[in-house]
C-alpha cells in the first residue's frame, strides 16, 4: 500500500473517530457511533499494517488474532456491572504498551546512534549508500525513521519517548489500583503513605531531572529509573482517591491513556495515532471536568490525587431505619400522580432495568407522570444508566438530567431510589465534615414520600452513611431490587 493510500485511510479514520465520539452525546445516535468507532478502527489497523516498511507478518498476524480473541471472550463474559473494571484494566493495557513502545524505540534508537557513528563524515549520499551497502546494513520502517534524524531532531524524540513511558507507566499503575477497588479487591477508601503529594511531587521533581539527563546522553539507567518513579506516582495518586469518586478517575485514566497514545505517535511518526491519542486525551479531560463540576470537586485536585476523605466527625444521624413491604409502595404508586425513579448501580447488578421498564410502562398507561433522574455519576461509570435504561428501551424524553429534574422534587408524589446512595445523599449539604460535602445530589428528600430499594442495611461501596433512610418521608423497600419491582408488578396490573 502506497504511503499516498495510507494517508488517504488515515484521515479517514481520523473523520470517523470524530463522528463516533459526536454521536456518543446521544442516546438515539450511540449506536451509530459505536459502528464509526469500529470501521475507523479497522480502517486504521488495516492502513498500519499494510503500509510502506511493515515486516514480521507473522508476528503481526499471530498477535492480532490472539488478541481479536482474547477481546472477543472477554466482552461476551464480562456483565455490564462490570464494564468499569473493564475500562480500567484496558486503560492499564494501553499505559503499558506505550512504555513498552518507549523503551522499543530506545533501544532501536542505539542501535541506529552506534552505525551512524561508524559513518566517515563527509560523505555524500551516494557515497553513504555504498558504505551502508557494503556493509550489509539495510535500514528499514522505523529505523530508517531514525536514521534520517539530525541530532536536534534526535533530542526531541528522546523527550517524547521519555514523556510516553513516563504517562503510560502512571496510567498502567494508576488503572491497576482503579481496576482493584472498582472490583473490591483493594479498599474503597483514600489511602496515602506518609507524606503524601510531598512523595508525589518529589517523584515528580526526580523523573524532570532524570529527563534532563537523558536528554543529554546519560543512558537508558535514567529511562529505567523515571519508570520506576512513574509506577509509583500512579500507584500512590489513585490510591489517595476516595471510592465515591472513582467514576471521575476512570475517565481521567482515560484521558491519560490518550496522552500517552500521542506521545508515541510523534515518537514513530505516526499521524493517526497522534490525532487519535489526542482525541482520547481531550475528550477524557473534558468529561472529567464536567463530572468534577457535577461533583463540586477541583479538577486539579483530580489530577493530583488525593480527595474524596473526611475533614472531621461526621454528622450524627437521629432516627431509624423504617422497613415498608410491597403492599405499602403499591398503595402509594396507586394515589400518586407524579413518580421519579433515581437507578443506580445497585439497579445493574440486580439488572432490574427490564422490570423497572415495565413498571413504568404500566404506570404511565395510568396516566401518571412518570420520569427518571439520573445523575452524572450514577453507577461506576459514566453514561451507566442511561445504557441500561436504553437497553430496557425506557423513552428517552421521559430520562432527564440532575438539573432538569431537581426543581420538581418538592412536587413528586413519589420517588424510588433503586440501589442508590451518594447521590441522593443529603449529607453533601448538611455536613460539611462530610467526604462528599459540597457535591451536588439529586434532592429526593423533597418529595412526599421517598422508597429506597436496597438490599440491607449497609453503606455501600463508598462506606459513607445515608441521613435520606432516616428521614421521616423515607422507607426502606429491602431485598434484590428485580426481586422486589417484580413483587410491585404483581400488585400493579
Amino acid at each position: 500500500m502506497s504511503i499516498g493510500l495510507v494517508s488517504a485511510a488515515y484521515i479517514s479514520a481520523a473523520i470517523l473517530f470524530i463522528l463516533s465520539l459526536g454521536g456518543l452525546s446521544g442516546q438515539e445516535s450511540a449506536k451509530r457511533a459505536v459502528w464509526y468507532g469500529i470501521v475507523g478502527m479497522a480502517l486504521a489497523v488495516v492502513a498500519t499494517v499494510f503500509g510502506p516498511g511493515m515486516g514480521n507478518w507473522f508476528l503481526i498476524v499471530a498477535m492480532v488474532s490472539i488478541g481479536s480473541v482474547a477481546g472477543y471472550y472477554v466482552a461476551n463474559r464480562v456483565k455490564m456491572t462490570e464494564m468499569p473494571q473493564l475500562v480500567a484494566a484496558l486503560h492499564s493495557f494501553v499505559g503499558l504498551a506505550a512504555v513498552f513502545i518507549g523503551y522499543n524505540a530506545y533501544l532501536e534508537l542505539g542501535n541506529v546512534l552506534a552505525i551512524k557513528a561508524m559513518v566517515p563524515g563527509g560523505l555524500t549520499e551516494a557515497g553513504l549508500a555504498s558504505f551502508l551497502e557494503g556493509r550489509n546494513i539495510h535500514f528499514t520502517g522505523f529505523a530508517a525513521h531514525l536514521f534520517e534524524k539530525t541530532a536536534a531532531e534526535i533530542a526531541i524524540l528522546k523527550v517524547e519517548v521519555f514523556l510516553g513511558v513516563f504517562i503510560g507507566a502512571v496510567t498502567f499503575t494508576g488503572s491497576i489500583v482503579a481496576f482493584g477497588k472498582l472490583a473490591g479487591k483493594i479498599d474503597g477508601k483514600a489511602q496515602k503513605l506518609p507524606g503524601g503529594h510531598m512523595l508525589n511531587a518529589s517523584a515528580a521533581a526526580i523523573s524532570v531531572l532524570l529527563l534532563i539527563l537523558f536528554v543529554n546522553g546519560a543512558g537508558g539507567w535514567t529511562l529505567l529509573l523515571m519508570t520506576l518513579a512513574a509506577f509509583f506516582i500512579g500507584y500512590h495518586l489513585i490510591m489517595g482517591i476516595g471510592g465515591a469518586d472513582m467514576p471521575v478517575v476512570v475517565s481521567m485514566l482515560n484521558s491519560y491513556s490518550g496522552w500517552a497514545a500521542s506521545a508515541i505517535g510523534f515518537t514513530l511518526g505516526n499521524d493517526l495515532l497522534i490525532v487519535t491519542g489526542a482525541l482520547v486525551g481531550s475528550s477524557g479531560a473534558i468529561l472529567s471536568y464536567i463530572m468534577c463540576k457535577a461533583m463540586n470537586r477541583s479538577f486539579i485536585s483530580v489530577i493530583l490525587g488525593g480527595f474524596g476523605g473526611t475533614s472531621g466527625p461526621a454528622m450524627e444521624i437521629d432516627g431509624e431505619q423504617i422497613a415498608i413491604d410491597a403492599d405499602g409502595v403499591a398503595a402509594a404508586l396507586e394515589e400518586a400522580d407524579s413518580v421519579v425513579i433515581v437507578p443506580g448501580y445497585g439497579m445493574a447488578v440486580a439488572q432490574a432495568q427490564q422490570s423497572i421498564s415495565e413498571l413504568t410502562r404500566r404506570l404511565r398507561a395510568r396516566g401518571k407522570n412518570v420520569r427518571f433522574a439520573i445523575h452524572p455519576v450514577a453507577g461506576r461509570l459514566p453514561g451507566h444508566m442511561n445504557v441500561l435504561l436504553a437497553e430496557a428501551k425506557v423513552p428517552y424524553d421521559i430520562v432527564l438530567e440532575m438539573d432538569e429534574i431537581n426543581e420538581d422534587f418538592p412536587n413528586t408524589d413519589v420517588v424510588i431510589v433503586v440501589g442508590s446512595n451518594d447521590i441522593v445523599n443529603p449529607a453533601a449539604q448538611e455536613d460539611p465534615n462530610s467526604p462528599i460535602a459540597g457535591m451536588p445530589v439529586l434532592e429526593v428528600w423533597k418529595a412526599k414520600q421517598v422508597f429506597i430499594s436496597k438490599r440491607g442495611q449497609g453503606t455501600g461501596y463508598s462506606g459513607i452513611e445515608n441521613p435520606l433512610f432516616y428521614k421521616d418521608n423515607s422507607r426502606m423497600f429491602y431485598g434484590d431490587a428485580k426481586a422486589s419491582v417484580d413483587l410491585l408488578l404483581a400488585k400493579i396490573s
